[in-house]
């Protein structure tokens, strides 16, 4: 297939040697999912041998596209100066190597809720897409959302996932996730879970989990006690702050589900602070596995998002749009990792 080589190498002479389409050669080089993971490897060995390097000019001129994406992280309330979540900070790492399969650069921006983000990225031609990350109080960030989907612009999104139209959407499975505490707090010997985090409309995720949380209960034949939920938000402090009013309050407790990591670090301190131990008194589960569990004391017991698949998938989801193709809104799965403080009372 195609016309035999010549001197300089094109993308004609790899797709004569593996003898492939051209076009499919353009894909595969662009790391195309559509091309087979066989014939890619062929294709980018041989364009090796070669000496062949993609003009990337060329292209982008070709498809008036940037083939750059945009991450935009948006600011959270943090004990440092970076303001933001650490769990965002650790799904860089598969955000950047799923741009990097792609052929695509990753411009990466720490943006305020009032900035006009797509007037910045996708109108300048600077980003393709967007992929945003972070958002706080979500009553807030969807109307935002809504501005960015009537205008057109090309964003996917990690949060709740849910029936709304905000855009491409790929979160964990929180419900399912609140299920899994209930049922690990429940086989080690806890009646009275309290839940640290809000779990309203203004924190869906949060709300997910603590629903999860409570159909768990109920499906073990254990009522769960709403009056046990605090609100917080993702820091040590609110963490602290929720745990301090759950133990002044008198209320009868055997387990903390925190909404987050960060809340359930905070909640650590607070128990200690009361006299309280941990997992002996008081069983605690966060959310997130952060790399500062493993290292809290007790080690904290959480449920792990999948990262990895996280970043490949708000890629993928984005390039699609990119290309005029909208994928359903996704749920990955979780995984709950049992370390000290949980254990059976």
């Amino acid at each position: 297939m195609g016309r035999k080589p010549t001197g300089k190498p094109t993308s004609f002479d790899i797709a004569f040697r593996a003898g492939v389409s051209q076009p499919t050669v353009s894909r595969a080089l662009r790391g195309d999912k559509s091309v087979s993971a066989t014939t890619r490897e062929r294709i980018e060995r041989i364009a090796r041998e070669l000496n062949y390097a993609v003009d990337r000019n060329a292209s982008s001129l070709r498809s008036q596209r940037s083939d750059t994406i945009a991450l935009l992280f948006f600011e959270d309330p943090t004990p440092d100066e970076s303001m933001i979540n650490p769990f965002f900070l650790a799904m860089l790492g598969s955000i950047t190597r799923a741009c990097a399969n792609h052929g695509l650069d990753l411009l990466i921006s720490y943006q305020r809720m009032e900035d006009d983000w797509h007037v910045k990225y996708q109108d300048s031609m600077r980003a393709d897409g967007l992929i945003l990350l972070g958002y706080g109080d979500y009553t807030l960030y969807a109307a935002r959302l809504a501005e960015l989907v009537r205008s057109g612009t090309h964003f996917a999104r990690w949060g709740s996932v849910s029936s709304d139209t905000s855009g491409a959407t790929i979160g964990s499975d929180n419900l399912g996730a609140g299920r899994l505490v209930a049922q690990h707090l429940v086989a080690t010997g806890r009646r009275k879970v309290a839940f640290l985090g809000h779990a309203d409309d203004h924190y869906p995720e949060f709300e997910h989990r603590f629903k999860g949380l409570c159909e768990g209960l109920e499906a073990a034949g254990i009522g769960a006690d709403r009056s046990l939920q605090r609100d917080a938000i993702t820091t040590e402090e609110a963490g602290y702050a929720a745990a301090r009013d759950l133990i002044d309050s008198g209320a009868s407790f055997d387990a903390i589900f925190a909404g987050s990591d960060l809340i359930a670090i905070g909640a650590l301190r607070a128990l200690a602070e009361a006299g309280l131990r941990v997992p002996a008194d008081v069983a605690v589960v966060g959310f997130d596995d952060i790399p500062s569990a493993s290292l809290a004391n007790p080690p904290l017991t959480t449920i792990q998002q999948d990262m990895r698949g996280a970043g490949e998938r708000l890629v993928e989801t984005l390039i699609a749009q990119i290309e005029g193709t909208e994928l359903p809104p996704t749920r990955l799965p979780t995984r709950l990792i049992v370390r000290g403080s949980s254990a059976a009372a």
